[in-house]
């Protein structure tokens, strides 16, 4: 399994690309956490503190889409980089001026969230040019991608509370946002983000949501965006009646490592079939293995159902990372992934609302409930919109020009696109 994502990241640029979207999407990664722990620091009530981070990741998630069509107009560079360097200066802006002026303090995290550059959606369009158009390598990228986000989003926290231990919490958020800057330089002057270009696009308003298949991907995944945002509030629950801290950190690494696993096992084999109806497969499982998170045994157990609750997610995300490159329009690949990013954080964020109320209802059995639900109903839009996504799948047959320049030779409709 290693040795197949080892020969994927021997290709040429793959690693340098992987490791510098990576790096590039840390301060987007370590947002959140770093602006409420800024904000008490500063005095900041827990209510502002949390209304600031709601307000950055509002703001990205507006962002996101679109730079993405953005990006797909006019480029990489012209795009990411500048992006990456406005919402640096919000950070820098709010790190400077604090909180004193809450109006300041608002408009620094959303100039920093609405331009976080699309990295991850760019990086995804990329990857057919690096790898030279080969089906297999692509999709096994995308495993390995999946498998990346679980490293950074695990690590992410860490050097938040390593910097503001090592300096300050405005001496975190200047670090970790002077970090990002040179992973988005580091990816826009690579040779295959200076030559892409994106596919003809034909002039519509809705970009890439005038696709009836990834507008039905985008409604499951805004589900699962909100089972996992609603894991991350009844674990707090759990571990404040299960030894506090120490055992939320715990829950939430094994989640995180049981997605590892997941990954790394699925991007290890090619896999027949459609991927629109392996997805329904993956999403289903997922949503099977949220519902133990309901017995709340011991922590011992817990953490073992954490982890189980995490290990169809990387494949899942991988899936259906196919999924949107196959229904995305042509010429709206960044915008379409970048839409991906958007729904799943607005689901997170409904999921982390939803599940206080559920909590304080019924109990911590029933904030993990509302993971179930979420999960069942990512489920239930994938078997319901399950036409949409059959007709209009599509199998990007992807060319690397000589000058390295990755275009869509054409776009051919696949046996499996007509399967019920």
């Amino acid at each position: 399994m290693a040795a197949g994502y080892a020969e994927l990241l021997r290709t040429r640029h793959a690693a340098r690309l992987l490791v510098g979207t990576l790096v590039g999407r840390l301060p987007n990664a370590t947002g959140p956490i770093a602006i409420v722990l800024f904000t008490r620091a500063e005095g900041g009530s827990y209510s502002l503190a949390g209304a600031l981070a709601a307000a950055y990741g509002l703001a990205n998630a507006v962002g996101q889409p679109l730079l993405g069509r953005a990006v797909d107009l006019f480029g990489q560079p012209r795009v990411q980089l500048p992006a990456a360097v406005l919402s640096a200066l919000g950070m820098v802006w709010l790190a400077l001026s604090g909180t004193g002026s809450v109006v300041a303090a608002y408009a620094a995290v959303v100039l920093a969230g609405l331009f976080t550059p699309p990295l991850e959606g760019g990086l995804r369009a990329l990857w057919p040019g690096v790898l030279g158009g080969r089906e297999e390598k692509v999709h096994a990228a995308y495993a390995m991608d999946a498998v990346a986000q679980e490293v950074m989003f695990t690590v992410g926290p860490l050097l938040v509370t390593l910097f503001v231990a090592m300096w300050s919490p405005a001496g975190a958020l200047l670090a970790l946002n002077a970090i990002g800057v040179l992973g988005a330089l580091s990816v826009v002057v690579s040779e295959p983000s200076r030559k892409w270009r994106s596919a003809p696009r034909e002039a519509h308003w809705l970009g890439a949501l005038r696709s009836r298949g990834l507008l039905a991907l985008l409604g499951a995944f805004f589900f699962v965006g909100m089972a996992l945002g609603s894991i991350t509030v009844a674990g707090v629950a759990y571990a404040d009646d299960h030894g506090g801290q120490a055992v939320y950190g715990w829950l939430m690494a094994a989640l995180g490592l049981g997605a590892l696993i997941g990954g790394v096992f699925y991007g290890a084999r090619q896999w027949a079939g459609a991927p629109e109806r392996r997805l329904r497969l993956l999403v289903g499982l997922l949503a099977v293995c949220y519902l133990p998170l309901m017995l709340v045994p011991g922590a011992v157990a817990m953490t073992g159902l954490s982890a189980l609750s995490g290990v169809f997610l990387a494949p899942a995300l991988a899936c259906a990372f196919i999924v949107v490159d196959r229904h995305a329009p042509a010429g709206t690949v960044t915008e379409a992934f970048s839409w991906l990013v958007t729904f799943f954080g607005v689901g997170a964020a409904i999921g982390t609302a939803a599940a206080g109320p559920a909590v304080e209802l019924g109990g911590t059995a029933a904030g993990f409930g509302v993971a179930g639900v979420a999960g069942f109903s990512a489920l239930l839009v994938l078997m319901v919109t399950q036409r949409a996504l059959a007709t209009g799948g599509r199998s990007r047959a992807v060319a690397a020009s000589p000058d390295g320049v990755s275009e869509a030779a054409s776009d051919v409709p696949s046996e499996a696109a007509s399967a019920p």
